[in-house]
């Protein structure tokens, strides 16, 4: 069970996850954050010792049931995001597609994803109804319109420390020259960082390092291993092929259970495993202060 829900910060780090996160992508090392689907993947990448996460919207429309292309809301989203932030003590940051349409669409995504705990979110320069960074078919606004959604989302944060990440999907519709003339004035206006999308070969990757140089920026993939991208001066990664593993292992022992009748033993975390991540224990714990575990009725007192 998070900490975080009693108030206890117990590394010494700020209490606030968008100071933490702050402190992170300005401490020199990268800060290397796995896709994260719901609050249960959350406490698990926690657990292994991540100290950041990331909340996809890719993997958030999948748990609905839809392919990344703007069918989620943004009250969906939030709600996702609530749920995750409330369950970890690591920040996390967030998707938040386009923000949801305007500049003044934007001034309320910001907002509500401050009250759901996360630590920052990157907005897009996408035509909404957008489409996942690496499917085809996706159209941008112009740098002008977006340089005003990121103005937008500066000022309607009443953390100075929460996270505005500004993406781009400009580089399969307009190319290179385009890309890093938008990154520049999306730093310009004041993005704490700049994230160009659809990255799918090491040279572009590497074109992305080496033309953005002076730009704090954020690589989403896994086209190299995380210190390799470290060492072209990253300062964010977002990466794991979280959908792609939870996608095979489902179906490969829903498919064994089908054609054999049961799921071997070799697949599965044991229950106490799993109980153990969501913080079964605590809750024992907890009965045991309050006096509600077996055999002690609500409302007995201790002498």
């Amino acid at each position: 069970m998070s900490l975080k829900n009693f108030g206890v910060q117990p590394d010494g780090m700020p209490s606030r996850a968008t100071t933490r996160l702050r402190q992170m992508l300005r401490s020199g090392t990268m800060v290397a954050a796995p896709f994260v689907l719901n609050a249960f993947h959350a406490k698990i990448a926690e657990r292994v010792g991540f100290q950041a996460l990331y909340m996809t919207g890719f993997g958030t429309a999948a748990e609905r049931g839809y392919p990344d292309v703007g069918l989620v809301t943004q009250t969906e989203m939030v709600e996702n995001a609530r749920y995750i932030a409330s369950a970890v003590d690591v920040p996390v940051f967030c998707d938040a597609d386009t923000g949801y349409g305007n500049p003044l669409n934007v001034t309320r995504t910001i907002r509500e994803y401050e009250r759901a705990g996360v630590a920052g979110c990157h907005i897009e320069d996408q035509v909404f109804p957008k489409k996942c960074g690496f499917f085809a078919g996706k159209l941008v606004i112009s740098l002008e319109e977006h340089v005003q959604k990121i103005r937008a989302a500066l000022a309607a944060r009443r953390d100075p420390d929460f996270v505005v990440i500004a993406r781009t999907d400009a580089l399969a519709v307009n190319g290179w020259a385009d890309v890093i003339r938008r990154c520049r004035a999306y730093r310009a206006a004041g993005a704490d960082l700049v994230f160009v999308d659809g990255i799918t070969a090491v040279d572009d990757l590497h074109t992305y390092a080496r033309e953005l140089r002076d730009v704090p920026k954020l690589y989403n993939g896994m086209l190299l291993p995380i210190p390799a991208v470290e060492q072209l001066g990253f300062q964010a990664m977002i990466t794991g092929g979280t959908i792609g593993v939870v996608c095979k292992a489902l179906h490969d022992a829903l498919h064994e259970l089908k054609e054999t009748g049961i799921v071997a033993s070799h697949r599965l975390a044991s229950r106490d495993d799993i109980t153990s991540i969501l913080g079964l224990d605590h809750v024992y714990e907890l009965e045991q202060t309050y006096g509600t575990s077996e055999g002690q009725p609500v409302g007995a007192v201790n002498t």
